[in-house]
């Protein structure tokens, strides 16, 4: 006969825990929702080429919903990968040889949709927070050597700024992470938090 042990449930850490006053909890929950709709968008426009930054051509004319969009065989890789690399960049030819393969799309896409559906919830901010910082730390690679500092851009503040927002559990205030944290799943594996 086997027996079954239960363990009592733990407490769990939610923000008002970590970030006593309620103005920086809204200030970081602003902050979080500002990051995941970034990413989102990032992924609408390249999914549909909504003219924004997909889906423009060389001589400035916009062509929504065209041949540039991914839902129309466009890659949303290919642009940055293979024509934002600067000549320079010691990585070049690694980011130039991604450009456009199915498996990079797929997963760029798959990155940009994921980090903005949990920043945007708060829920999954762990895991988006450290997908996000990889993403930004390969774009930051890709953009070396930097225009006007040798070692931080945006994409450096992006990866420090996801990262922060999970450390601070952003998620809680104005999201669904306090719920998310209490499910069973996220209490056996807290890396989901």
């Amino acid at each position: 006969m086997t027996t079954i042990q239960r363990h009592p449930q733990l407490d769990v850490l939610v923000e008002h825990d970590v970030v006593t006053h309620s103005t920086a909890r809204k200030a970081l929950a602003v902050l979080r929702v500002a990051f995941g709709l970034t990413f989102l968008w990032a992924f609408f426009d390249k999914l549909f080429a909504l003219g924004f930054h997909t889906g423009v051509n060389a001589d400035g004319v916009t062509d929504r919903f065209g041949p540039a969009a991914w839902i129309n065989g466009g890659s949303p890789t290919t642009g940055f990968l293979k024509f934002g690399v600067p000549k320079n960049n010691p990585f070049q030819g690694f980011f130039n040889g991604m450009a456009g393969q199915a498996w990079a799309d797929w997963l760029f896409m798959a990155g940009l949709l994921g980090i903005g559906l949990a920043l945007t919830l708060g829920i999954g901010m762990r895991m988006a927070a450290a997908a996000g910082a990889l993403l930004y730390a390969l774009m930051w690679t890709a953009s070396l050597p930097l225009e006007n500092n040798p070692v931080i851009d945006d994409h450096m503040i992006g990866a420090i700024s996801v990262v922060v927002l999970a450390t601070l559990l952003a998620g809680d205030t104005w999201g669904f992470g306090q719920k998310w944290a209490r499910t069973g799943i996220v209490r056996r594996h807290r890396t989901l938090r």
